[in-house]
Formats: structure tokens, sequence, C-alpha cells
């Protein structure tokens, strides 16, 4: 009788485990942006930006906006700290590049909202989504090169320095 108890508990247990992995199972899974390939992002940036004789910041978001990797290139301006992890969230939050939200924004006025949606949205070029197939996992800014298009160019640098997907408006 006693022995019946015991296999009747183990039983219950065992049920109310596979309950559990069942729900587990159903939770939803996202891919990581690791450390590794943020930093080399933003580390390639700011070299592409320097060996153009650009002075830049780029900082790297995973996909909840929060920062990964920053790193503020000889002589950079202070503001470009902001800006650039003000671009590399907007451009991961909304996984379009910020020059073409910028151009969006002039095309149509009504969007210009969009800009103030909060603190952290910057609509200006040089960031962009860092996407690997169909899934954007963060966003890469580069902030102080003298026009948004070069801007672009050294964050596309950093993207393809770690294999994502090319974003960059008028890129290859």
């Amino acid at each position: 009788m006693e022995s019946i108890k015991w296999i009747g508990l183990f039983t219950l247990i065992g049920m109310l485990n596979c309950q559990n992995m069942a729900v587990a199972e159903e939770l939803p899974r996202e891919a990581v942006l690791p450390l590794a390939l943020a930093t080399k992002a933003a580390s390639v940036a700011v070299e592409k930006c320097a060996k153009d004789g650009y002075k830049v910041t780029a900082a790297v978001v995973d996909k909840a906006g929060v920062l990964r990797a920053q790193l503020r290139g000889d002589g950079a301006g202070p503001h470009t700290i902001d800006s650039s992890r003000r671009k590399a969230y907007t451009a991961g939050s909304t996984g379009r590049a910020t020059s073409e939200l910028a151009e969006l924004v002039v095309k149509a006025p009504h969007l210009h909202s969009l800009g103030k949606m909060n603190e952290n949205i910057l609509i200006l070029g040089g960031g962009l989504p860092v996407q690997f197939g169909n899934e954007v996992v963060g966003g890469i800014g580069v902030g102080g090169a003298p026009g948004t298009q070069f801007d672009d160019a050294c964050a596309q640098a950093g993207l393809d320095a770690i294999g994502a997907a090319q974003k960059a408006p008028g890129g290859k």
C-alpha cells in the first residue's frame, strides 16, 4: 500500500513537470546580439571613419535598445556619444535606416511626430539596423562625420565586418 502512494506521488510530480516543460517550449525565442559582434561592429565603424579622416563615435544597441558597445574615436566631439547611441536606438527599434526615416519625414510632413516618440529617437542619418536574415537584433549608429552619408558608410562597414545584412541607402 505504501509503495502505491509513492508511485502515485511520483506520477503526479512527473505530470506537473511535463506541463511546465510544455509551457516553456511555447515561450518565444529571439536571437541575441553577442557582445563580441557589437564590439567588432563599433570598432570597424570608428576605424573606417578614422581612415577617411573623420572623428566619430559608434554605438551598437540590442533589440531592446540597450547599449551593447560604444567607442568614441580620438578627437570625436562629446555630442557624438549621445547622437550615435540615439541613431542606433532609432534604427534598431524601427528596423530602418535613419537616413531613410529622415527622407520619409521630409516627404510626408505628417510623420514629423515620429521623431518625438521618446527621448531616444533621433531621425538623422548614420543609424542602421543590425539584421541577420529576416531578424533585426539591434542597431548601429555613427555620429561625427561631416555628412550623414559618411556616417552611413562607416556604420555599413561595421555591419559588413560582422556579416549583417546590407542596409545603407544607396549601398551595394
